[in-house]
């Protein structure tokens, strides 16, 4: 039997996740659930899996939680202190699905104790890739990517030795609006950003996938989870979602994962780890798919990529003012502030300006995305 820690429970990463528990209830329990705000969702799941634990980012809904599950042995707690306890607490394995810049003082709690990570967050390695990996190596943390492309190229570079891996290559859909120009796209609705082709995520990554940030954000991520530099780094349109990361050797060679678009896939590697769970998984039918497409990713089209690449190997701040500056031009576009086109452009001014702090420690991090959050909203 092993142990979760369920951080970001009500989102997408979390329902995959119980999906497998379910399917392997013999196998899992979970000890912990989180989310930000989302009270009633967290009560009623807290109900049927009985974790001894429950915590709410969002404290001004912590009575109304405690409320729903009166009259149960499970604790309820609140806030971002109370995250990272929970984060410390041992278990088989610590499920890292809260979305976005929110999921990184968790993690870091998690991998200062020695967990074992299922990571789903990308923001944490995006922001703090270059605190986090030494960390990890220093309390023995173990982190288990979860991106279905990273997983990918994990699987990958299975035996393999740095000196024989040529380049990494991810694969993107190209989200709702690949075939489109970036006029074109400009005015885009937030119904038609939001109607990915391929996978049902959550609304910020669903428009970091319609920008294509979000591949540029995966790039940095693969950085520092396997070590290489962006010469060695790339990533192409593929539509069908069926190949999710390839590697090339030295000699020659290819390798390359295939599987359906379903969090489960790379869930279950990272849950069973070492070992593979089964679960009853859609057939892949390659006759029925027939074809496999590539195409690379335009820069004039898709200029938010451009700008997370670019940004690989230069000054930490660099990264968390380009994550900060997007969550928040992603926000604005949702909430009807600014057109779909202007993502990019508001990211990139940020990102042109002045850098607005330093990145040299956790503390610095958290002031510098509070300044880049800050004039993001003087900016509207």
């Amino acid at each position: 039997m092993k142990m979760l820690s369920l951080f970001g429970a009500t989102g997408s990463i979390g329902d995959s996740t119980l999906k497998l528990v379910d399917e392997h209830s013999d196998r899992f329990s979970v000890s912990v659930m989180t989310a930000h705000s989302n009270y009633e969702k967290l009560a009623q799941l807290a109900l049927k899996y009985q974790p001894s634990l429950v915590v709410i980012a969002d404290s001004q809904y912590e009575a109304a939680l405690a409320t729903c599950l009166r009259g149960t042995s499970i604790q309820v707690a609140s806030g971002v202190d109370a995250l990272c306890e929970a984060a410390r607490m041992p278990v088989d394995c610590v499920v890292a699905g809260i979305v976005g810049f929110a999921g990184l003082m968790p993690v870091r709690a998690a991998v200062e104790a020695g967990q074992t990570i299922a990571l789903a967050n990308k923001e944490t390695l995006v922001a703090a890739g270059h605190l986090i990996m030494p960390l990890a190596a220093v309390s023995g943390a173990t982190l288990l990517p979860v991106d279905s492309e990273h997983n990918a190229i994990a699987q990958c570079l299975v035996g393999a030795r740095d000196e024989d891996i040529d380049k990494i290559v991810l694969t993107a859909s190209g989200g709702p609006f690949r075939a489109l120009s970036r006029a074109e796209m400009h005015h885009a609705t937030k119904e038609q950003a939001l109607l990915h082709p391929n996978w049902s995520m959550g609304q910020k990554i669903t428009i970091d996938s319609a920008t294509m940030m979000n591949k540029g954000l995966e790039l940095i991520e693969a950085a520092w989870l396997f070590g290489l530099g962006s010469n060695r780094l790339e990533a192409l349109i593929h539509p069908q979602s069926i190949i999710h990361g390839l590697v090339s050797y030295c000699d020659g060679s290819w390798l390359a994962h295939m599987g359906p678009a379903d969090m489960r896939v790379p869930l279950s590697y990272a849950l069973g780890h070492p070992d593979r769970l089964a679960w009853q998984a859609e057939p892949l039918d390659l006759a029925q798919i027939a074809r496999l497409d590539f195409q690379p990713v335009c820069l004039e089209q898709f200029p938010c990529f451009g700008m997370a690449k670019s940004i690989i190997g230069t000054d930490p701040a660099d990264a968390v003012t380009l994550n900060a500056a997007n969550e928040m031009a992603v926000h604005h576009f949702l909430s009807g502030e600014i057109p779909f086109g202007e993502i990019a452009e508001q990211v990139d001014t940020i990102l042109s300006e002045k850098r607005l702090g330093s990145a040299n420690s956790f503390d610095d991090i958290l002031a510098l995305d509070q300044e880049v959050r800050k004039s993001a909203r003087s900016a509207v």
